[in-house]
C-alpha cells in the first residue's frame, strides 16, 4: 500500500472524514458522530464516529474495525480526511487502517479476497493543511510499525506443527539479513556447551530441538545499551503437569513474548533507533513424553543455580531463567526487560485489560507504563517484596519454580525470575498472557495481537529523545 500526503481532495476517490461528537455538519440530525457510527454522506464521501473526545490509542481500534468490517468491499484508492489533525492522531488513525487488512486465512485452500486497497496497488491519501515533514514520519512510521505487526501476528497466528523453535530462528536469520543486524542462533549442541541446562530440561519432551536466538542492532551511535528477553513456547502441553484440552489449542500463543522482541527489533533497526537493542529468545515446545521431566526433578541453570521442578507447566520461568543470565552476563546492559505469556494468575488479576508490569525500579516502572498509556498497550504494577521469596524457597534445591498455592501466581513467578537478574538495578517483569492472543475482529476465536511491539517502541523513543511515539 503506498501512503502519500495531499493538500487538495482528488476527484472520483472515496474520502473518509472522521468527526468528534459535538460538532455541528449540516446533517446533524442523520449522524451523531458516535463511537463507531458510520453514515454515507454520499457514494464518495463517508463519515466515521470517533465519540466523545477520543484518545489516541481509541483511534486506532475505530479506524482499524471499520476498515476490517468492509475489507473485501473498499475501492483501490481512499482519502483520509487528516487536515487540522497532529502527527499522533494520523499514525494512529493510518495504523488502524493498515491492520484493518490483516489476512488471518494463513492456511485456507480457498481464502475469501479482500479489497486491492490493502495490496500492493493500493492507495491511502492523507488530506492535509500544507505538506509537512513531522507529519510524513508519522506516516512512515504508522506504516512500518503496522506491517510489523502484521507480521508478528502471522508468527503468532501459526499452529504448533507450522510454527518450531527452528522456524522462530529462520524468522530471525532472515529478518536480520533483510534489516542490518546481527542474528545468532545457538542450536542444541551449542546449548549444552554453553551450560543452557533449563531450557534443555524443558526440551526433553520434544523432538523438535530447542534454539536460543540472539538479536543484536547496534547502531553506530549510542549510549544505552537494553536486553529483551522473550519467552518463545511455541507450544506448550504443559509437559507431564499437562494442561486440560478445553483450550490447550491456544498454546501456540506461548511464544507471544518472543514475538514482541523479534518485532521490535526489527522495527527499531527499520526505524533507526540510536540504542543498542539485544534480543535473547531462548525457545523450545513443552511436550509430554516418556524423556520428560518430571515433577520432582531437581535440574542446573546456566546461572549454576539448581531448581526443584514442583509444576512441568511453569516452565516459562526455566528457559527465561537461563535467558536472563545469559543477557546480563555476556552484554552488561543498561536496561533488561523480559515479556512472557507467563500466568493465567495475571489474567485473574488484571483481565484483558492490562499486562502485568513487576520491577523494583520505581523510574523504570513509571517509564514503561507512561509508555503503555500512550499506545492502549497498558501495564499495572504489582509488588515483587522480598516477603514473596520463602514461596519459592526448596527444601532440595536453591530454590522451586512453583509454590503450588492459588494465590499470588504472577508475583511468584516474577519473585522466581529475579533470582536470576543478579540483582540487575533495572531489570523489568512483563506478564502478558493476557494481552498476547485476545479478542480481536480477525477472528471469532481468539487472536495474536502483536501486543508489546508498539509499547516498546513508545518507551525506546521517550528513552533516547527521537520524537518517534
Amino acid at each position: 500500500m503506498l501512503i502519500t500526503q495531499i493538500t487538495e481532495s482528488e476527484e472520483g476517490v472515496l474520502l473518509v472524514r472522521p468527526f468528534e461528537q459535538g460538532f455541528e455538519p449540516e446533517n446533524q440530525a442523520m449522524f451523531k458522530a458516535e463511537k463507531g457510527e458510520v453514515w454515507w454522506y454520499s457514494s464518495q464521501e463517508v463519515w466515521l464516529g470517533l465519540g466523545k473526545a477520543p484518545k489516541l490509542p481509541a483511534l486506532l481500534k475505530i479506524f482499524r474495525s471499520f476498515f476490517f468490517k468492509r475489507k473485501d468491499r473498499w475501492p483501490e484508492q481512499i482519502i483520509l480526511d487528516g487536515r487540522g489533525r497532529a502527527a499522533g492522531w494520523l499514525e494512529e488513525a493510518i495504523n488502524g487502517i493498515m491492520l484493518g487488512g490483516y489476512n488471518l486465512q494463513l492456511y485456507k485452500t480457498d481464502p475469501k479476497l479482500i479489497s486491492d486497497f490493502f495490496g500492493e496497488n493500493g492507495k491511502l491519501f492523507v488530506l492535509i493543511d500544507k505538506e509537512s515533514s513531522t507529519l510524513e514520519k508519522s506516516i512512515l512510521v504508522a506504516k512500518q510499525t503496522a506491517m510489523v505487526q502484521m507480521r508478528i501476528m502471522d508468527l503468532m497466528n501459526a499452529p504448533g506443527n507450522h510454527k518450531k523453535p527452528e522456524t522462530l530462528g529462520s524468522w530471525a536469520l532472515a529478518s536480520g539479513e533483510e534489516n542490518g543486524y546481527q542474528v545468532t542462533v545457538f542450536d542444541k549442541k551449542k546449548l549444552e556447551e554453553l551450560g543452557m541446562h533449563a531450557l534443555l530440561a524443558v526440551s526433553k519432551g520434544s523432538e523438535a530441538p530447542p534454539v536460543m536466538i540472539i538479536t543484536d542492532y547496534q547502531p553506530e551511535k549510542y549510549e544505552k545499551t537494553i536486553a529483551l528477553v522473550g519467552k518463545g513456547v511455541t507450544f506448550d502441553t504443559g509437559g507431564i503437569s499437562i494442561k486440560t484440552s478445553a483450550n490447550m489449542h491456544l498454546m501456540k500463543s506461548d511464544m507471544g513474548g518472543a514475538a514482541a522482541v523479534l518485532g521490535i527489533v526489527e522495527l527499531a533497526a527499520q526505524l533507526k533507533l540510536p540504542i543498542r537493542i539485544v534480543g535473547i529468545i531462548p525457545s523450545t515446545e513443552n511436550s509430554v513424553d516418556g524423556l520428560s521431566i518430571k515433577p520432582g526433578d531437581v535440574i542446573n541453570s546456566y546461572a549454576g543455580k539448581t531448581i526443584e521442578v514442583i509444576d512441568t507447566d511453569a516452565e516459562g520461568r526455566l528457559i527465561l531463567a537461563d535467558g536472563l543470565s545469559y543477557a546480563i552476563r555476556n552484554y552488561k546492559p543498561d536496561i533488561l526487560i523480559d515479556l512472557a505469556t507467563l500466568t493465567g494468575s495475571v489474567i485473574q488479576t488484571l483481565g484483558y485489560e492490562a499486562a502485568g508490569l513487576f520491577t523494583p525500579d520505581d523510574s523504570l516502572a513509571a517509564e514503561l507504563a507512561a509508555a503503555g498509556d500512550s499506545t492502549g498497550e497498558r501495564l499495572w504494577r504489582l509488588p515483587v517484596w522480598d516477603e514473596y521469596k520463602e514461596e519459592i524457597a526448596s527444601d532440595i534445591a536453591d530454590l522451586k519454580n512453583y509454590h503450588g498455592k492459588p494465590l499470588a501466581g504472577a508475583i511468584v513467578a516474577a519473585k522466581f525470575l529475579e533470582a536470576f537478574t543478579d540483582e540487575h538495578p533495572a531489570w523489568a517483569h512483563l506478564d502478558i498472557a493476557g494481552m498476547a492472543f485476545g479478542d480481536t475482529e480477525f477472528a471469532p476465536g481468539r487472536a495474536g495481537t502483536a501486543y508489546g511491539v508498539r509499547l516498546l517502541r513508545a518507551y525506546l523513543s521517550a528513552l533516547v529523545g527521537s520524537g518517534i511515539a
